[in-house]
């Protein structure tokens, strides 16, 4: 973990409220795990004080610089929107343990499923996958038409899946309902997206190698401010808990209450 400047490079709307950012500067040198996460300050104002937690989706280390996919709805993500290429932000990162694939190997199949602003994270997980030998299949859900990103990115990649809640694009429905429809067989599952989905996962594949990626609210990032505790599913109801920031986001299925 790191903290640095780094600089906008170029910025772009590429659904419905849904912003990718480039940014360039040495702390990608440190960038490495896919599905960890860059903490920015937006601004020095009192309503924008705390950092944003904002999922990294690219690492180009030949460039020296990364890609982060958000959702501008609150003031600090909509004041992120408005950062224009040469302004300098100042991140901290990169933050919390991404996704193991170190036990993959060559003719392995990783099935990757994504709801949401979920989906961002898993675009640097495939792309380490495929570098791997590891064939991968994916499966994104979003609530319309408007909402649906980078799946030909993911096409790239493999067989790749879309679903929307209304049907104005691919399945009508949710991931859940597609995965029973296909059936699909893999080594491992990867999924990151709101919890309701990430517990039917769970709920489906209690005997598959399953990996969950959770998203919840930060408040340092660091795992000082207890903000995002969970759980564990051995210890519901006590003292025994997991920081999302530092022990997370990942988590292998079955190991914190969702």
């Amino acid at each position: 973990m790191k903290k640095a400047w780094m600089t906008v490079v170029s910025q772009k709307e590429i659904a419905c409220n849904i912003y990718e950012m480039v940014m360039e500067g040495e702390l990608v040198s440190k960038m490495s795990s896919p599905g960890q996460f860059v903490h920015i300050r937006i601004s020095e104002g009192l309503d924008t004080l705390l950092r944003r937690p904002i999922s990294i989706s690219s690492i180009i280390p030949e460039k020296q610089q990364c890609k982060i996919t958000y959702r501008a709805e609150g003031k600090g993500t909509k004041l992120l929107a408005l950062k224009q290429p040469g302004e300098m932000l100042d991140v901290l990162g990169p933050l919390g343990n991404g996704f193991s694939i170190q036990h993959l190997q060559r003719g392995d199949h990783a099935l990757i499923v994504g709801g949401g602003i979920g989906v961002p994270p898993l675009l640097e997980l495939t792309k380490q996958l495929h570098g791997k030998g590891v064939s991968t299949s994916h499966v994104l859900g979003f609530q319309s038409k408007n909402d649906v990103f980078y799946k030909n990115d993911f096409s790239y990649f493999g067989d790749t899946y879309v679903t929307t809640v209304d049907g104005s694009y691919g399945k009508e429905g949710y991931v859940t309902n597609l995965l029973e429809e296909i059936n699909p067989e893999f080594t491992t599952l990867f999924s990151c997206g709101p919890t309701p989905m990430l517990k039917a996962i769970e709920t489906m594949y209690p005997k598959n190698d399953v990996y969950l990626s959770l998203e919840e609210r930060m408040g340092c990032g660091i795992g000082a401010c207890f903000a995002c505790v969970c759980h564990l599913q051995g210890d519901p109801e006590g003292y025994a808990y997991k920081k999302v920031c530092t022990d997370g986001p990942v988590f292998k299925a079955g190991e914190v209450v969702l």
